[in-house]
């Protein structure tokens, strides 16, 4: 093995290097260029996939997870929704704080509306037809992000 390679392992989709993993190196480790690793680590800190294992070589490939069971999917997109309306309790208290005071509040009475609207609908959600599919969840009011 030269110092340009590391061994990678089908079974453990892992890598290994003979002075510092010497006696738990797996019996099915291939010798892959290290540069070749390197790479499918970067690629891996920006995409959503996975470590896989390519049938015809064993060599290291990067695919995409698969999919949440249902139970896990709506558990996932109500502590999404949980977290969304957690993060707006306060600006909700605030304003509310701020009417009872008799001066102006944070939020105009457009993006207060809004913000309500919005946690109606994140209420609403997990009755809905398109539950629990990310890409249909409630959108955010565009001013919101600001304040969170």
């Amino acid at each position: 093995m030269n110092a340009f390679n590391v061994l990678f392992s089908a079974s453990t989709c892992g890598v290994y290097v003979p002075g510092i993993n010497a006696s738990d190196i797996p019996s099915d480790v291939i010798e892959i260029p290290q540069a070749y690793w390197i790479s499918l680590l970067q690629q891996l800190a920006v995409t959503p996939k996975m470590i896989s294992v390519r049938a015809d070589n064993g060599y290291p490939v990067l695919v995409d997870t698969p999919p949440l069971a249902p139970e896990e999917a709506a558990k996932a997109e109500r502590l999404w929704r949980d977290s969304q309306l957690s993060a707006t309790d306060s600006m909700v208290a605030r304003d509310r704080d701020e009417l009872e005071d008799g001066g102006g509040t944070t939020l105009s009475t457009d993006q207060y509306a809004e913000l309500q609207a919005y946690r109606r609908a994140l209420r609403d959600w997990p009755q809905g037809s398109f539950f629990p599919f990310s890409e249909h969840r409630p959108g955010t009011p565009l001013w919101l992000a600001g304040y969170l």
